[in-house]
């Protein structure tokens, strides 16, 4: 298809201020075009555009199509000589052209994912400083607070901003405290928002709260090069008041954005989502999102032991802030499956960390996320508690979920004790990395003698058993916070309570194989996750209409028309053509400022509000 062909993706709603058809308006022209990297198209900007935007002599004559273009930025990232290399050559070519970086992921999406996000984006993360060529996102510093609200402003108008990532650095990756090389994360996890649910990339903001760092052996601390704050982690009241301050900018500037938090550290992500989820549409993906996933994978595997949700029992290995999360997630559709109050339903859900069952009496040393989970004493007086193995033996769980990062955790001895008192044992390492995981599938199957429901949180090969091939599912956070975050942002919610979450997770679990008969898997697999997150947003949309949450006006309530709305506004990687436009009629995309500071545009804005 030609870059001047003016298609419409969906003419019913063309006309939507997040429509994906028609041109993109622009005022740059010459070397100011071609450094953008929203608007720029290389060697495939056509004759006419070459023409209006003055580019002759500025690119090569032969006009190319986004296909070549795709083929020779392979060869290119192919011939990087490791994995960290290949994630610094995606970052230069994001830097240059947006539409041919996705283009070219989304082409190789298996290949690629693990290269522009874990495990290798934590290598990068780790050598930010070191790596360091030009600034993107927006950098906060504790010590500096009182520019927040300015530096806030500077990224655009209200209308600007869709997503908001944020990330203090103190829990990435399972790699630890990496202090400002959390930008990274955030840059990250908005690539994947983009990727997988189309949301804008011109319409986000990436942000570290650099509250200094207590790195590993001070790596960083000790580092001339390292770029952020020098000084140890900062808490207590003055980091609550940094976060507060953030939250309240975000809100002021941008009242309509939706705020994800990113690897926040174990005392604090809990909190701040307890503090913040109330009065703001927000998320935390290693809160929720592992959550989302793993009672997707749950639901999935009921369909096909047939255990009731009243009757289900769970352990969870390991109650850091995922484990936490996943039972908050399952706590929270037992609830709603059943009818039980929320106290009731956790009763059903066993949580185990390295000193063995949390128990009430271990007061002080839990965490705010572990209290409601802790047992009576008097419960388990006289029987053994201090190690997984003597609490499966006594709860006899239908589902056992791994997030310890206890390599080798789930031992034959503890699946065999587990397959003697259900039918179909529902089984889930999901630390990551790989060497991190409690077992390697193979030998799930081997011992249980292939009766297992397994989903895992890395990649595994398919396992073979009696002959069969048998597909394990990835938990992979990717096939569910995009979706949510489209949802939200389309619908305006203005609060992303429980039961939007739930929603979430149900459309998720309808598109697994095993649920559809097209396969063994528990969860879709990635390469499907645009269409995923469309049903996930549908559901997540028809939620907050349902509860009165949703801002935006006229949305479809037919399910088609409602898909149809949808996918118009999600973001493809695909050349649009431009129109030339002045000054006086341009937005601020159009002019090349989103996301950029501009004293010329903020001032205008400003000046407009007071009038």
């Amino acid at each position: 298809m030609s870059t001047t062909d003016k298609e419409e993706k969906n003419p019913n709603f063309g006309h939507l201020p997040l429509s994906t058809s028609g041109p993109l308006q622009t005022t740059l022209t010459g070397n100011a075009l071609l450094r953008s990297s929203y608007f720029n198209k290389g060697s495939a900007f056509s004759k006419e555009e070459r023409e209006t935007f003055k580019l002759h002599g500025l690119v090569p004559s032969n006009v190319q199509t986004l296909d070549e273009q795709v083929k020779r930025a392979y060869t290119q990232y192919s011939s990087r000589s490791n994995d960290l290399a290949k994630n610094t050559f995606m970052t230069s070519m994001k830097e240059q052209n947006e539409v041919l970086y996705y283009k070219l992921i989304l082409d190789h999406l298996k290949e690629m994912f693990s290269i522009i996000y874990t495990p290798t984006e934590g290598d990068a993360i780790q050598n930010y400083s070191g790596l360091f060529r030009r600034p993107e996102g927006c950098f906060l510093n504790i010590e500096d607070m009182d520019r927040i609200e300015d530096n806030i402003d500077q990224w655009g108008n209200p209308e600007d901003i869709d997503v908001i990532v944020v990330s203090d650095g103190e829990q990435i990756l399972g790699i630890g405290d990496q202090g400002v090389g959390a930008i990274l994360i955030s840059i990250a996890k908005l690539v994947i928002y983009t990727l997988c649910a189309g949301i804008h990339p011109s319409r986000t903001l990436p942000v570290v709260l650099d509250c200094g760092t207590n790195a590993k052996n001070k790596e960083h601390l000790e580092n001339d090069l390292y770029l952020g704050l020098r000084q140890e982690r900062v808490r207590g009241e003055k980091y609550d008041e940094f976060v507060s301050r953030f939250v309240e900018a975000c809100r002021k500037r941008y009242p309509k954005a939706y705020l994800h938090f990113e690897d926040f550290g174990l005392s604090n992500a809990r909190r701040i989502l307890d503090k913040y989820q109330p009065k703001i549409a927000c998320f935390n993906d290693d809160v929720q999102g592992t959550g989302c996933v793993t009672l997707a994978a749950v639901m999935a595997a009921f369909k096909v032991s047939g255990v009731k949700w009243d009757e289900a029992r769970f352990v969870m290995f390991g109650s850091g802030t995922a484990g936490t999360g996943i039972a908050d997630q399952i706590k929270d559709a037992i609830a709603n499956e059943t009818g039980k109050s929320k106290e009731d339903a956790g009763l059903q859900i066993w949580c185990v960390d390295k000193p063995g069952l949390l128990l009430k009496s271990k007061g002080k040393d839990l965490t705010p996320a572990q209290v409601g989970y802790a047992r009576k004493d008097d419960d388990w007086q006289g029987r053994d508690h201090n190690d997984l193995l003597s609490v499966v033996k006594q709860v006899k769980p239908h589902v056992l979920v791994g997030t310890s990062t206890v390599p080798g955790a789930f031992t034959k001895e503890v699946v065999e004790e587990m397959a003697k008192h259900v039918d179909r044992p529902v089984i889930f390492p999901l630390s990551n990395p790989t060497r991190l995981h409690e077992a390697k599938p193979q030998d799930l199957f081997d011992w249980t003698k292939g009766k297992c429901l397994v989903a895992t949180g890395s990649p595994f090969p398919p396992v073979k058993y009696e002959g069969k091939e048998v597909d394990i599912s990835e938990c992979n956070n990717s096939v569910t916070f995009p979706g949510i975050g489209l949802g939200a942002v389309l619908s305006r919610t203005r609060l992303l309570p429980p039961s939007l979450i739930v929603a979430a997770v149900k459309a998720l679990a309808s598109t697994a194989p095993v649920v559809k008969g097209t396969g063994d898997g528990l969860l879709p697999d990635v390469t499907d996750v645009r269409e995923i997150s469309v049903q996930i947003a549908k559901n997540v949309i028809k939620q907050a209409v349902e509860e009165g949450l949703a801002q935006e006006n006229n949305i479809p309530t037919d399910d088609a028309r409602l898909e149809e709305w949808i996918r118009e506004q999600m973001w493809d990687a695909r050349y649009r053509p431009l129109e030339l436009v002045s000054e006086d009629e341009a937005t601020a995309h159009a002019r090349g400022e989103a996301g950029t500071a501009s004293h010329k545009r903020v001032g205008k804005f400003d000046k407009d509000m007071k009038s």
